[in-house]
């Protein structure tokens, strides 16, 4: 893996495992981002001060990974978390929307729980997520929100896998390409 940007600017400790989850694919565990507290600060302040001025009703994060990264930057800035879960996590009569999409190594299938008192209407929202490769996941979560008639916002990541998307829009800390 070549680091292509580091804004951290710091030792990154980012490990990775080939054929994991299923072969040819290359995990990126980023876990040690999360583990050492001064680096999971940074990331927690770069996107607050990324998001900051936008307006943002909720961040949106799909799991899982997501979740702890959203969490803590909704937290910072004083708004909403949505977990987007994997289809079965949430009791369905919770579930606004359900949706399938492609990953790097399969299908799979998401959903968005309903609000609490209030609809998706006319809300913003920032989807926030660990690591982009196609882009796919996020891709998906945008069209959901959209189609329940939010206003995204934006996107970022922690991590962006530059050679597998050409995505200029996305906001990313560190981007890397596999090769």
């Amino acid at each position: 893996m070549k680091i292509l940007k580091n804004d951290l600017h710091c030792e990154l400790g980012i490990r990775t495992e080939w054929d994991f989850p299923t072969k040819g694919i290359e995990f990126i565990d980023i876990t040690p981002l999360i583990i050492q507290k001064d680096i999971l600060k940074k990331i927690t302040n770069k996107f607050a001060k990324e998001l900051k001025d936008k307006d943002i009703d909720y961040i949106l994060a799909p799991e899982a990974r997501g979740f702890l990264f959203g969490a803590c930057v909704a937290t910072k800035l004083g708004i909403g978390l949505i977990p987007v879960r994997k289809k079965g996590k949430l009791p369905p009569s919770t579930v606004e929307a359900s949706f399938d999409y492609e990953k790097e190594y399969g299908k799979d299938t998401l959903e968005i729980p309903k609000l609490v008192n209030e609809s998706y209407k006319g809300k913003n929202f920032y989807i926030l997520d660990d690591i982009y490769a196609t882009g796919n996941t996020l891709k998906a979560i945008e069209k959901a929100v959209k189609k329940l008639g939010g206003n995204v916002k934006g996107m970022g990541v922690v991590l962006n896998i530059k050679e597998l998307n050409n995505n200029t829009d996305l906001f990313s800390i560190v981007d890397v390409n596999e090769t």
